[in-house]
């Protein structure tokens, strides 16, 4: 018979990965403005934090069979808050960093789960083990590369132009949160 504390966890982890999968994919194709993308960002990294939290006590409990799990969860979790964290210093330059930092978390995220699911998958049981591991990086990066390129050239054709972009939004943001507007 199964562990309870391991169902128990599983019964939270499962539920919180998948509100990462979809809340990840809302940010990720949202417009980059105050609205749907920060909310779902947040909803993101909260719902990622559980399910990394979850992924150590699912660790602890079977290690052998669960520590790359761990690992991928941690490194999902980091590159999430490096993301957050990039965002909310504004430091010149954030936008990439930002950008990086929650896609590649999401990769990671996937990672871990075709790692564990993929061999009970319809279709994803007939790819060799090697593809769990490197096909989400091999959709993730260039998708990746391409906003960023995308990002670059809106507008004024760099960063910095973006980064104006967001400090305005969040300026008349500020601004119409003060009393009398």
């Amino acid at each position: 018979m199964a562990d309870p504390v391991f169902l128990a966890t599983l019964g939270i982890h499962v539920p919180a990965g998948l509100t990462a999968v979809v809340s990840g994919a809302l940010a990720a194709s949202a417009r980059k403005r105050p609205g749907r993308h920060p909310t779902a960002g947040r909803v993101y990294l909260w719902a990622l934090g559980v399910t990394a939290a979850t992924a150590a006590v699912l660790a602890a409990i079977r290690w052998r069979e669960d520590a790359h799990l761990f690992a991928l969860g941690t490194l999902a979790l980091a590159l999430g808050l490096y993301g957050y964290r990039a965002r909310r210093r504004a430091r010149p330059g954030w936008p990439p960093h930002h950008a990086i930092g929650m896609a590649g978390s999401y990769v990671v995220m996937l990672t871990a789960f075709y790692v564990d699911n993929g061999p009970h998958l319809p279709v994803w049981d007939r790819l060799p083990h090697l593809t769990y591991w490197l096909l989400p990086a091999a959709v993730g990066v260039p998708l990746t590369w391409r906003a960023l390129r995308r990002y670059g050239h809106k507008g004024g054709g760099s960063v910095q132009h973006g980064e104006k972009a967001h400090a305005e939004s969040d300026a008349n943001r500020l601004r119409s949160k003060e009393p009398g507007h």
